[in-house]
């Protein structure tokens, strides 16, 4: 969760008129890299029907729907909620599965869809100015997008990082719902709390430092939101370090969806980054996992390179959820379903084809059954106690 703050900081430090050509060495060619991979990627440029919620301080949230051919009425829909300072753009690869574009194994069931961007992401609205946003703020707005988008019939509900927290809160503040409409649920590199204790890779004094200094830095630096983004241009060299450290796991990333992951990361405002960051310190919601032990599908996946939300947290989720797949993926770091999209699409394909079994419909031909274990993959199956 840190990330924000790290390169808030960073833009801050070209601000203030650090010595940038020493970071940006080549910085024209460079400049014109990214540009060749902004117009080459194809990735973020899926878009469905789009629809609106409003959240009940009044912010509209956007979303949009997918409803590929063969969906079966009254089959689940799947509603995917990104994680923090990204955007429903960063689900590219899975939303490209379920739509019968990128091939899994098992193939991905034909379910309806919905994609939705948080409260002052990617194309929703903004709340109020300077207004802190908490986690359960975020799960009322769950809540919202779910009466607009999904009104009627189950739901299986997948969260990434801050949208896993989002998820959780939604159990909190709504257990009825979840026990009536929620039939599976996919928390990929996420926490449910013990967020401060997190080093993110650095030395634990400079990881006290850094929580300690963020909250005043952030404050401060978005108040000169445009001084900032200049910042942010000016460093884009050291800003892309930065993504690949704290969103993959081996250096060895597609460079096109490295550049994505910039791009997701860049366009949120540094007011933004700020009004959320201190949400994260004050999450803790392992009691709402309850919710979800019940019997239903479930899946917990995290990469054993994530800096933002350690393994260590997914694992304790997981002795919350005892009958939850546990997957923790060898080399793979906190954008885990844009670094290791083959095998997260794996991993939900088989969580949704054992929902519908359970929901009492029937998967297409061949899409039974659950990923085989693979390389560089450790995945622990439980079933719940009879």
């Amino acid at each position: 969760m840190a990330a924000g703050a790290v390169l808030g900081l960073a833009a801050a430090g070209a601000a203030a008129g650090m010595a940038v050509e020493r970071l940006t060495v080549h910085r024209t060619l460079a400049r014109r890299a990214r540009l060749a991979l902004d117009a080459a990627g194809p990735y973020g440029t899926l878009r469905g029907t789009p629809g609106r919620a409003v959240a009940d301080d009044g912010t509209e949230l956007h979303f949009e729907t997918d409803t590929p051919d063969g969906a079966v009425d009254g089959a689940p829909t799947v509603v995917f909620s990104h994680g923090y300072c990204l955007a429903q753009d960063v689900w590219h690869f899975q939303r490209a599965a379920l739509r019968g574009v990128e091939p899994t194994a098992p193939p991905m069931p034909a379910l309806r869809a919905v994609y939705w961007d948080q409260r002052g992401h990617g194309r929703s609205g903004r709340g109020r100015a300077g207004e802190t946003v908490t986690i359960d703020r975020l799960g009322h707005d769950l809540k919202a997008v779910l009466d607009a988008a999904v009104p009627e019939g189950p739901v299986v509900l997948v969260g990434h990082s801050m949208g896993g927290m989002t998820v959780m809160a939604l159990a909190a503040l709504y257990p009825e719902y979840v026990a009536e409409r929620v039939v599976a649920v996919a928390l990929v590199g996420t926490s449910a709390g013990g967020l401060a204790e997190v080093t993110y890779g650095l030395p634990a004094a400079g990881a006290r430092a850094l929580r300690r200094m963020a909250p005043g830095v952030l404050k401060t630096l978005a108040a000169r939101a445009d001084l900032v983004e200049r910042g942010r241009r000016a460093t884009a060299d050291l800003f892309a370090g930065l993504v690949k450290r704290y969103s993959f796991g081996t250096r060895d990333v597609d460079p096109g969806v490295a550049r994505f992951a910039e791009r997701l990361i860049e366009s949120v405002p540094v007011d933004v980054v700020a009004d959320f960051y201190p949400a994260f310190a004050e999450h803790e919601k392992t009691a709402a996992l309850a919710a979800f032990d019940s019997g239903r599908p479930a899946l917990i996946l995290t990469g054993d390179r994530d800096l933002l939300t350690p393994r260590e947290h997914s694992e304790a989720m997981a002795e919350a959820v005892p009958h939850a797949d546990l997957v923790i993926v060898a080399d793979a770091g906190h954008l885990i379903m844009l670094e290791r999209p083959d095998l997260v699409n794996a991993h939900l394909a088989a969580l949704l084809t054992r929902t519908i079994h359970n929901h009492g419909h029937t998967a297409p031909p061949g899409r039974g059954g659950r990923p085989r274990g693979r390389s560089g993959e450790h995945r622990t199956d439980r079933r719940p106690h009879s």
